[in-house]
């Protein structure tokens, strides 16, 4: 039995806009005080983002498909790197300092 799990670029463009508003209208909402939490949440996200661009560029049968997987996986494991100093560098300004006054 095949299933064909191919979608059409209207389609796929549909969910693209939807999950573009839906994380636009969640972030926007989110207290400055949560912000650190939030980045650590999206450091995870992007780990799954670069496992997923990594399937797609083991499974590609084609040189776009293989430039297009190679990206994906470069840019999400920048992006996720990135997000993990960012948030190390967040967290350490709520660090108390070793030093003694006078």
């Amino acid at each position: 039995m095949i299933i064909d799990s191919s979608m059409t670029w209207l389609i796929a463009l549909y969910i693209f806009m939807l999950a573009a508003f839906t994380g636009y209208e969640v972030i926007s909402r989110v207290p400055s005080i949560l912000h650190t939490p939030l980045m650590s949440g999206s450091n995870f996200i992007h780990g799954i983002v670069v496992v997923g661009a990594l399937h797609a560029l083991l499974t590609a049968t084609g040189l776009f498909g293989q430039v297009v997987g190679f990206l994906g996986v470069a840019l999400g494991a920048a992006n996720a790197a990135g997000g993990y100093v960012v948030t190390d560098r967040m967290l350490a300004m709520f660090k108390t300092s070793d030093r003694k006054g006078g």
